[in-house]
């Protein structure tokens, strides 16, 4: 008898080390993540014992150099293992983009003493990462942010309020961006806040349509005291840590919409072999058939997408606007990808009987986040065409 439903996909890893890793990580999905996703979901619970588990198997710091507790993964890997863990819990995979996002600015721009002083314990030392650069009235316009930050002697105090916070009020560290000059992107700098710093505060978790597990807060700051050696790279330099960070964590957010929108697939191949009408199973109508061709073919045109421009990041050529088009066409084509997965399965695709309403939910978060998909289409025809003129 043939074995109906998904296939396992077609991995393009480099070496055998990363076959290695990427099968580790579909065994711990399946063992340890799978499971509890849809009660943790339901309940709204984080699952922080799976993100200690991540952690200790050296899975939170897979793009960054050994030397400070990274796994020296290409982003052509860690991108492939953000897939597998997306597929089976978007919290996980979203939370494991974010927390590797929040260590881009010291991995990348700190000094060497910061690095070793710091990174092990982010890296690899069970801790998780917040990225504060969003406020209640900077989305989009990033340059506009308000947060401040001062001198105060040898220290820096910082006031202000950053919103739409994934890992807000659980987080151990919070990678800060905030105004210490001049008004627009020249006057940023980038800190490092401990989660437990006296005068940072948060907010009751968003109500969400979607990714109920995963805390989203506003993050409050009230007179933050920090030493000198908490502030990242120079003063100034905060904006452009920021959009080198968003050019990687937007081919992050690529890759769970990757896995989310394979999940939503497999589990639509599933049903429609099982499920029989007419007298045939539902896998026989001709009908359903394009929809699952078309369904198979966004999401592989995604992938592809995504690892070509991770191939690029990963070679020191520019990937940003590569990058930009991953997030746009992987987020889209997943809101597509779980609504048709949901039509398929029908009335059952509405209950929570299914993960499919879930999935659906889910996607439509990833076409807001890291920059909508309507700044992606502003930083593809900018790089395209060059910035308007007047």
């Amino acid at each position: 008898m043939p074995e109906y439903g998904p296939q396992p996909v077609e991995r393009q890893l480099p070496t055998e080390e990363a076959r290695d890793l990427l099968d580790l990580v579909r065994e711990m999905a399946r063992r340890e993540v799978r499971p509890t996703v849809d009660a943790d979901e339901e309940a709204g619970r984080f699952p922080r014992d799976t993100f200690r588990q991540l952690s200790a198997s050296g899975l939170l710091g897979l793009p960054y150099p050994s030397e400070y507790g990274g796994g020296d993964q290409p982003y052509e890997v860690y991108l492939q293992v953000l897939e597998e863990l997306a597929h089976a819990s978007l919290t996980v995979g979203l939370g494991t983009s974010v927390h590797t996002l929040s260590c881009h600015a010291l991995a990348e721009f700190g000094s060497k003493e910061q690095r070793s002083a710091r990174l092990p314990d982010m890296l690899g030392g069970g801790t998780l990462g917040a990225y504060c650069l969003s406020e209640p009235t900077s989305g989009s316009d990033a340059a506009s942010l308000r947060t401040k930050a001062r001198r105060d002697g040898d220290e820096w105090v910082i006031e202000g309020t950053k919103a739409w916070i994934t890992h807000g009020g659980i987080a151990d560290f919070y990678t800060v961006l905030a105004r210490t000059g001049e008004a627009g992107p020249r006057g940023i700098t980038a800190f490092l806040v401990p989660g437990d710093a006296p005068g940072l505060t948060f907010a009751a978790p968003e109500r969400k349509m979607g990714m109920r597990g995963s805390p989203t807060a506003q993050v409050h700051f009230d007179g933050v005291r920090l030493p000198e050696h908490n502030r990242v790279g120079e003063e100034g330099q905060g904006f452009a840590i920021a959009l080198s960070a968003l050019a990687s964590g937007r081919l992050g957010i690529a890759a769970c919409a990757v896995g989310l929108a394979q999940a939503a697939l497999d589990e639509a191949l599933r049903y429609l072999h099982q499920r029989r009408q007419f007298g045939r199973p539902l896998a026989d109508f001709q009908g359903l058939h394009f929809m699952v061709a078309d369904m198979a073919t966004q999401i592989e045109a995604g992938r592809s997408l995504l690892l070509t421009a991770a191939r690029l990041r990963d070679s020191g050529r520019p990937f940003a606007r590569q990058a930009a088009m991953a997030k746009l066409h992987c987020t889209d084509a997943a809101m597509r990808v779980t609504t048709d997965a949901v039509q398929l399965l029908g009335g059952y695709g509405y209950t929570t009987d299914f993960p499919l309403e879930r999935h659906m939910r889910e996607a439509k978060v990833l076409q807001i986040v890291e920059g909508t998909n309507q700044i992606q289409r502003l930083v593809i025809a900018r790089d395209l065409l060059g910035p308007e003129e007047g």
